[in-house]
């Protein structure tokens, strides 16, 4: 069976540490363990891109084939401001393939599917449609026995993922039609993170939230997703991408590298081994995203409204 990165290893190496040479720096926020590895052996799984809910198993191998081999030259596209469709292609495609495929994508991606269930059962008890459970089990509907945890609502991680790559073209879409700002981290005493989920959650008051995708040490890019979008057929002349290039202040970095430790699902990956890192990592792990999904009653049923939010988290060690 293949193993199969769900972050790019071009990605990853962009975070080699000088120091030693073909591997970067690495902390779990589990236990702050730290360790060193090579690109090739982190945020792998066996048959990761494997997908049976889809009628071609790994199409999203197809995708990606327009997206790796892109990212180091646009890279230097971007740091020339020499961006074009290729390049834009690529940065939104990195990104998207990580909020619908890793893990996280799964786990988050999950919990509005749980909820859908749930909401399901309590419309069909209200209907009398389900009968009650047996005498071992209290006689409680299926909405207590739920709320109770007595019993639990068990969503197979892939069927989500397979949403997310249904769904990918669109997602690059709207991404690469909405507003960027890229950022020029010019301060070498506090390179850019990433992590085993690079997508980081910026929460703008009530407004859509913000993307922040690290790309490399030195530079980064904010997605401010256009919500007009959201309905509209894809357009890949990115006719509506605008940009713009910011030098953020360190203050700035360390809030965005404050984001990628929250939003990472448990490993930080970091160029050069600072003396601030393990602190700041140790002060700021205790976080992750989450889906929160609100219930709204509406005539004889519920509006399940889900928004992705950074909640404190502890992890079992």
């Amino acid at each position: 069976m293949p193993l199969d990165h769900y972050v790019s290893q071009v990605h990853l190496k962009q975070f080699f540490s000088p120091a030693l040479g073909q591997r970067l720096h690495a902390m779990k926020k589990s236990d702050l363990k730290s360790f060193q590895c090579h690109s090739k052996d982190v945020c792998r799984i066996e048959d990761g891109s494997t997908n049976a809910y889809l009628i071609n198993d790994r199409v999203i191998e197809e995708f990606l084939r327009g997206v790796e081999p892109n990212y180091d030259a646009s890279l230097v596209k971007l740091r020339d401001d020499r961006l074009d469709q290729n390049c834009i292609a690529a940065m939104a495609g990195f990104a998207a393939y990580v909020a619908s495929c890793s893990p996280t994508a799964m786990r988050i991606h999950s919990a509005p599917l749980e909820s859908s269930v749930i909401s399901t059962a309590a419309i069909l008890d209200r209907k009398g449609l389900l009968r009650r459970a047996p005498a071992e089990l209290g006689n409680k509907t299926l909405t207590e026995l739920l709320a109770d945890e007595t019993v639990r609502v068990n969503v197979d991680g892939k069927f989500p993922q397979s949403l997310g790559i249904s769904s990918i073209v669109e997602r690059v879409s709207i991404w690469a039609n909405s507003a960027w700002e890229v950022l020029r981290n010019r301060d070498t005493s506090t390179p850019f993170f990433t992590s085993d989920y690079p997508v980081a959650l910026e929460a703008k008051g009530n407004r859509l939230a913000n993307w922040v995708v690290p790309l490399a040490p030195d530079l980064a890019v904010r997605i401010i997703p256009d919500v007009t979008l959201s309905d509209t057929a894809p357009d890949f002349s990115f006719g509506k991408f605008r940009y713009r290039f910011r030098t953020p202040r360190r203050s700035e970095v360390i809030d965005i590298n404050r984001l990628i430790v929250r939003c990472a699902e448990d490993i930080v990956f970091y160029r050069d081994d600072l003396v601030w890192v393990r602190d700041f990592i140790e002060k700021n792990r205790h976080y992750r995203i989450e889906a929160v999904t609100e219930r709204i009653p509406r005539g004889t049923g519920f509006l399940n409204i889900s928004t992705h939010r950074i909640a404190p988290h502890r992890a079992e060690t």
